[in-house]
């Protein structure tokens, strides 16, 4: 018999359904599902470099529910594979698991100081300004990297509209169906991490670090 996660109630269960079933969409359509002391988080990367040189942003979008107590787990899957259970309270996991980069590398839990707030609309008109931006800049039988390189320039761009984030944050936010009406959203920050956070769920970016050759120093006496 398949894994299952099991929720206290059907609706948090669907819930994580719908945000896997978005989340398959998008990025590499994989989860990550991390559960401990009864609250299961779910993250997504919307956006996501796949090389070094590449300016796309780390994004992801993150959900917060409660979960069977006794379940821990962290493991990331192919959100497509998620499947309600005979209960439904439950889903059924994929016999594996997969592999993704960007699970590497969780953010901080603690340490998150509040920075501004940006209402939901600006939010929405963002991404859907950048939406629009990418369709009228590929042009036709574009390949992949052209496809690629075109979406991290737009989403990749710092959006002073905003609080000067990359604009795939408001892509996340938008795609991932976290922006309702008549919100705002508040933005907190941890060190590298900056958060977005709306009441349906939060999205996270981090300031990418640049590796390389540091300056020359003499050593040795004076």
């Amino acid at each position: 018999m398949s894994a299952q996660l099991l929720f206290p109630e059907p609706r948090s269960a669907s819930d994580v359904l719908v945000f896997a079933q978005r989340a398959a969409r998008l990025g590499d359509g994989t989860v990550r599902l991390r559960a401990q002391a009864g609250t299961l988080a779910v993250t997504s990367a919307p956006l996501a470099p796949q090389t070094l040189l590449e300016s796309t942003p780390t994004v992801l979008g993150m959900r917060f529910t409660p979960i069977d107590p006794e379940l821990e787990c962290d493991l990331v899957v192919d959100a497509a594979t998620l499947t309600v259970g005979a209960d439904a309270r439950a889903l059924t996991l994929p016999d594996s698991a997969v592999t993704a980069p960007w699970a590497g590398v969780s953010p901080p839990r603690t340490g998150w100081e509040p920075l501004t707030v940006i209402d939901a609309s600006t939010l929405a008109a963002r991404a859907q300004w950048g939406i629009t931006a990418v369709a009228e800049a590929v042009p036709d039988s574009a390949g992949e990297d052209v496809v690629r390189l075109i979406r991290a320039q737009v989403w990749g761009e710092i959006d002073a509209e905003i609080a000067d984030l990359p604009r795939g944050v408001a892509f996340a936010a938008f795609a991932l169906g976290f922006i309702g009406g008549g919100e705002s959203a508040t933005v907190h920050r941890s060190g590298p991490w900056t958060r977005v956070s709306l009441r349906r769920g939060h999205v996270l970016t981090r300031t990418r670090v640049h590796s390389g050759l540091t300056e020359v120093r003499t050593t040795g006496a004076a």
